[in-house]
């Protein structure tokens, strides 16, 4: 199951390597773009820096996930995908790193780079409080008219999410449910086998 950082602001941690010093920063992103303009903020932010290294992973659905990283200088490999492999032991998505480095004088050869970067974003993760992301179905539940108010008042205390109703020829309510099935014995006891319901697509949340 995935997860990513709870809304708030970005996590900044510093670390150092022999006398190198790696600013690692964290941000939850909802799209590419919004990853890529995190990564020039930090450019800007830190102008004197060697290396602005990052990575991102973007989207709640594994198939359609868009994920990228970038070495920016470093030796092929030795950064942005260390990093990368971060996220994806954290099962993170939706979130973009950058680790913006200060050449310290001393060599760290590849080994140690992959070292410096990959726990320059793992000790930023331990700082960060991370969600679970959660998969909700979301269905039109039609009534008539008259059961609509007793009907989604019986679908709240039941724990049901009702996330609004419209009104025309019937009543339709939309719900969400992680668990379908639950969802239509309840619909059934609830309307005593007379509420239609119809999937409509679904959505994720924090949880």
């Amino acid at each position: 199951m995935p997860h990513t950082f709870a809304p708030g602001p970005d996590v900044v941690v510093e670390t150092e390597v022999k006398r190198s010093r790696f600013l690692a920063a964290l941000r939850r992103v909802e799209s590419p773009e919004s990853a890529l303009a995190f990564v020039e903020e930090q450019r800007r932010l830190y102008p004197d820096a060697r290396h602005h290294c990052w990575a991102f992973v973007v989207g709640d659905e594994h198939a359609t996930r868009a994920e990228r990283s970038s070495d920016d200088g470093e030796p092929g490999g030795t950064a942005g995908i260390p990093m990368l492999q971060v996220l994806h032991h954290r099962d993170l998505v939706n979130v973009a790193v950058v680790v913006t480095r200060w050449f310290g004088g001393i060599k760290l050869g590849a080994g140690g780079l992959v070292r410096a970067y990959s726990g320059a974003v793992t000790t930023a993760l331990d700082s960060a409080r991370v969600v679970t992301r959660v998969r909700r179905e979301l269905f039109e539940l039609g009534v008539d008219h008259a059961d609509a108010g007793r009907v989604e008042a019986e679908l709240r205390q039941r724990g049901v999410s009702v996330l609004g109703v419209a009104y025309g020829e019937r009543a339709v309510l939309t719900v969400a449910t992680s668990d379908p099935a639950v969802l239509t014995a309840t619909v059934a006891s609830v309307t005593s086998g007379s509420g239609d319901l119809t999937p409509v697509g679904h959505q994720w949340i924090d949880e």
